[in-house]
């Protein structure tokens, strides 16, 4: 998953980093090297709101003139793909619980972004919720 992003150059010096997708995440850094990489935290960050607040996670859009992609990493992605599969499928953590055989608990960690959690256990919940994890390399 992979958001556009625009680097708007800051007064006073550095860039201010923005997503329209996300608008929850706003990033900045002294340098372009450093926006990119507050601009991918401040994206993790804001994956958090949508997690607690059991909101669908907005699909990147393409990007437009200006803009640059900025990527979640491969493993918050996968969840950000669970947790919108859940709210489509109208499916809470209980009860994906039950339809994968595990405790409450099992799921409460496979769904929170802090957690390191096992590709193939993500792909298991989707696999639980009628749907296939595909990773492709381009």
């Amino acid at each position: 998953m992979k958001y556009p992003a625009t680097f708007t150059p800051a007064d006073e010096g550095g860039f201010v980093v923005t997503f329209r997708d996300i608008p929850e995440a706003i990033a900045q850094g002294d340098d372009e090297e450093e926006s990119l990489k507050e601009a991918q935290d401040a994206l993790v960050t804001a994956m958090d709101f949508y997690f607690e607040d059991s909101r669908p996670v907005p699909a990147p859009s393409k990007a437009r003139r200006g803009e640059r992609l900025v990527a979640l990493p491969l493993s918050v992605s996968a969840k950000v793909l669970l947790l919108n599969a859940m709210i489509e499928r109208q499916v809470g953590p209980s009860q994906l619980a039950r339809l994968m055989g595990i405790k409450p608990q099992e799921v409460n960690r496979i769904i929170d972004l802090g957690h390191n959690t096992k590709i193939d256990t993500v792909a298991n919940a989707m696999a639980a919720l009628g749907r296939e994890l595909d990773v492709v390399a381009v």
